[in-house]
């Protein structure tokens, strides 16, 4: 195995504020995004279910390209992959603000995606080598909590872009993702790349349109009829498209998921609770935002206001609770925060009514929500990732990204279809009531999947690509990576 070593003036904080503003404009990206949904709407004269796909879409195939993308940054270098997807990132967001109907935003937020994709995995992927190993768990959590912190951020500054245009929310992006690509060329540093064959793009392929085919079937199952020929031939596809994909995976050399990632510690259960809760998160932030604005008929700058508490606590919780898991271990403070993040959804479920109440009705609830947010997001993904060898940095982090990524499309899908299209206030007040009821099991679920991590995980085998498992002892040695 070829050794991460950087030269000794690499200074770990410096490479973790500049790769992090991917971060953060990733998550920027995501709450502005659903704060402008129904100016969007509204310009383009669409309906939830089409706009959907301006979340979905992108969700999708950032997703299925994480995989791909941390693989070619392990192969090729990921200093030059995350300049790359910083590039196209900033490239699909000038094209975003220029989007003339549904069809072309949808179409540019494709690019966006890709761009995501690429420098998401690589920014970690540089993080980590850049980190000693008994620092790496605090590193992540820290390159998570930048999310929290866009999270914060996007809420408020959504909308006060959406008061000049809604087109504002994408341009934002671009004089900060300059910035970094300027900065970045000149002080990132260049680890060895691992070398090895190139990813399975017919599995990337084939997950994108499963995935793709699924959502649609979800999304459409209320308005064309869960027994129509359209969702039975959608659910068909998926099916179909997900069984090339898992022997796409299991034949080629160079899989999307390789099986050997699943078998270091703690690693399948952070990236199935990654999953199950960010399908929650993303019914939680979707529906807040329809609510304050479609039911209380708030502007879009009030709407950020009331959301930015829940964020804002975020980060504050993810550094905090390095303390907590020092003392009790990940798997109870995972828990934790999905019974907390379940228990701000029942609190809407329960106390939201069609007459405007900030305090009594959503304040409470946002805060919770944040509150398991910032216990659960930054401590799986720390448990995931804190065990990963160095030469599969940025695969892995790609697999715990693209179940996050993936968990956001289907959380979108099924928010859509839960809610439906009711034609009476009261049948809106049902419908949202019924969302997070569902929403919240879901969330709770995801905590009982963080139940099991165990908190002090024995050294597990070590990951060798397919096709290298003749390397040398001292390969299988250096794979063991201390959280």
């Amino acid at each position: 195995m070829k050794s991460i070593v950087l030269s000794r003036d690499t200074n770990p904080r410096l490479v973790l504020a500049i790769v992090s503003t991917g971060v953060l404009l990733s998550s920027l990206d995501l709450f502005i995004v659903n704060v402008a949904m129904p100016a969007m709407a509204a310009d383009f004269g669409a309906g939830l279910t089409e706009l959907s796909w301006v979340l979905n879409l992108y969700a999708i195939v950032f997703a299925a390209l994480l995989v791909p993308a941390g693989r070619l940054g392990d192969r090729g270098g990921n200093r030059a992959t995350f300049l790359t997807g910083l590039a196209i990132f900033v490239i699909g967001s000038a094209l975003c603000s220029a989007a003339w109907n549904v069809e072309s935003l949808i179409a540019f937020r494709v690019v966006q995606a890709v761009g995501c994709a690429l420098l998401t995995p690589s920014s970690l992927a540089l993080v980590l080598a850049a980190t000693p190993p008994q620092r790496r768990a605090g590193a992540v959590r820290l390159w998570v909590a930048f999310g929290g912190l866009g999270a914060a951020l996007g809420p408020v500054l959504g909308g006060l872009l959406v008061t000049i245009d809604w087109r504002w929310v994408f341009l934002v992006n671009v004089p900060i993702g300059l910035a970094a690509f300027v900065i970045g060329i000149r002080k990132l540093p260049c680890p060895p790349a691992g070398g090895g064959p190139l990813p399975d793009l017919l599995g990337a392929g084939a997950l994108i349109g499963a995935v793709g085919s699924l959502i649609l079937a979800v999304v459409q199952g209320p308005e064309w009829g869960w027994s129509s020929t359209g969702v039975l031939t959608a659910f068909g596809v998926a099916v179909g498209l997900g069984v090339v994909f898992v022997m796409s995976s299991a034949r080629h050399h160079s899989p999307i998921v390789d099986p050997a990632l699943l078998r270091v510690p703690n690693f399948a259960l952070a990236g199935a609770n990654s999953l199950v809760f960010q399908i929650a998160f993303a019914g939680m932030l979707l529906s807040v935002t329809l609510w304050a604005q479609n039911v209380w008929g708030w502007s879009a700058l009030r709407t950020g206001l009331a959301i930015a508490p829940g964020p804002l606590v975020v980060p504050f919780v993810a550094v905090g609770a390095g303390r907590i898991i020092a003392r009790i271990g990940a798997g109870p403070v995972i828990a934790a925060g999905g019974l907390a993040f379940g228990g701000g959804l029942l609190w809407w479920a329960r106390a939201a009514e069609l007459s405007p109440d900030y305090v009594g009705g959503l304040l409470g609830g946002m805060l919770l929500t944040g509150l398991g947010v910032g216990l659960t997001l930054p401590t799986a993904f720390a448990v995931g990732a804190g065990t990963l060898p160095p030469q599969r940095f940025a695969t892995g982090s790609g697999v715990l990204s693209m179940a996050r990524q993936l968990g956001l499309a289907l959380g979108v899908a099924l928010l859509v279809a839960l809610l439906g299209t009711p034609d009476t206030p009261e049948a809106t007040l049902d419908a949202f009531h019924r969302a997070w009821y569902v929403t919240a099991a879901i969330a709770v679920m995801a905590g009982l999947l963080g139940a099991a991590v165990r908190s002090r995980p024995q050294a597990g085998p070590p990951v060798v690509a397919p096709g290298h498992a003749a390397e040398t002892a001292e390969q299988a040695g250096g794979a063991a990576v201390s959280a």
